[in-house]
């Protein structure tokens, strides 16, 4: 990787950390709507190493991955900026969702089926699961979730704000962790080890698809449907403000 006099040889670094701007990109894509090209977030991405390689200093060359990550996500986050991120109609939709979730925990003490969801909800399963679909994407947490907000700011603009208007402190708070983590163990046991293969083994849905024996598009509504299980959770415990 590095020549005779000590400096990097781009072409290297490049050839190198190719392979890391595909995986990211890949995995970037469980969280989109399925409007989003991987394509163009790779192209996206490899920008952004072009950009990490051009400006990093070559004396802090071991720190250089960790650096270029930041590069890459940053580049596609531009690209993402420039697109549709998640449809407002999506969002609704899944506000619907959350809410159909609560009160049905709250009538029957326990997690809902997704008949029952989609019952609630009057509408056939299919349908109910092609909102799940459609709302490929879905957050966990947004901006917005912490106060008054503009909805027709997009979450991608907030998210490159000034660091000054984040919450990171309310992010990072002990209380928050713990009542994710409770969610997460209260999930139905499908859901709970999806959540671990992708968070925690960071599995692409494609993936974890294998491991479960079903089509990615059915990751894809199971783990819409626990983001869903989890928000409503943490709007009982008051760290979302309600819609």
């Amino acid at each position: 990787m590095y020549t005779a006099s000590g400096k990097s040889e781009k072409s290297d670094l490049l050839t190198l950390h190719m392979p890391m701007v595909k995986r990211l990109a890949h995995h970037m894509m469980g969280r989109l709507p399925p409007s989003v090209e991987e394509d163009d977030l790779v192209q996206a991405g490899m920008i952004g190493l072009l950009d990490a390689i051009s400006r990093f200093d070559e004396a802090q060359s071991a720190q250089f991955e960790a650096y270029a990550i930041q590069r890459i996500r940053g580049s596609m986050i531009d690209e993402l900026r420039q697109s549709d991120w998640l449809p407002r109609s999506a969002r609704q939709s899944m506000r619907k969702i959350e809410h159909a979730i609560g009160a049905l925990q709250h009538q029957l003490g326990r997690q809902p089926s997704e008949s029952e969801i989609a019952a609630a909800l009057k509408i056939p399963l299919a349908e109910y699961q092609a909102m799940l679909a459609d709302a490929r994407g879905h957050q966990l947490l947004y901006f917005e979730d912490f106060g008054d907000t503009d909805e027709d700011d997009s979450f991608l603009d907030k998210q490159s704000a000034n660091e000054a208007s984040m919450p990171l402190p309310q992010l990072l708070d002990a209380n928050l962790r713990a009542c994710i983590i409770a969610g997460i163990e209260n999930l139905p046991e499908r859901e709970q080890l999806l959540m671990s293969l992708y968070y925690e083994q960071e599995l692409n849905l494609r993936e974890i698809s294998e491991v479960f024996g079903v089509t990615e598009s059915r990751i894809c509504q199971l783990h819409g449907q626990a983001i869903a299980r989890l928000r409503t959770k943490l709007k009982e415990d008051a760290w979302i403000v309600a819609a």
